[in-house]
């Protein structure tokens, strides 16, 4: 399966779930991206890179990249951080596309960008990576 997760800017909540699936499911194929560009080559925001390492997820060779319309065909399960991500990406969505696209929790993962709060964040993303894993299972399984 082909999985990519989605933020704003790609340097705190999407590359922490692309780093935290890595380790839980070393197999699929993952990536991540943001909706804006301005942050495009940056590797992720440093204070994200001590938290995530601080749980064994190491984010240092990953790069940010601007989510674009081709990933609907690239991927096979779009995953957005919040509602504002999801509707976003889904304005990209090539006409006649079925990917599914997905919040990656019950609710918005909050930008530690902004809240300042990494460690929360990652909490947040490493519960829902482990539920969606378990939905990735089950699809399997149909």
């Amino acid at each position: 399966m082909r999985i990519v997760f989605v933020c704003l800017g790609n340097i705190c909540r999407s590359p922490a779930a692309e780093g935290v699936m890595r380790k839980l499911a070393p197999d699929l194929t993952l990536d991540s991206a943001g909706t804006g560009g301005w942050h495009v080559g940056d590797a992720p925001y440093g204070p994200m890179q001590d938290a995530a390492k601080r749980r064994g997820v190491d984010l240092s060779q990953l790069k940010a990249r601007q989510f674009t319309s081709a990933d609907f065909e690239n991927f096979d399960l779009i995953v957005a951080m919040d509602q504002q991500n999801k509707a976003d990406i889904e304005r990209l969505r090539p006409a006649g596309n079925q990917t599914p696209v997905q919040l990656m929790a019950d609710t918005d993962v909050s930008d530690p960008y902004y809240t300042r709060d990494f460690d929360a964040a990652l909490t947040m993303i490493e519960e829902a990576a482990k539920r969606l894993l378990v939905d990735i299972s089950q699809r399997r399984d149909r």
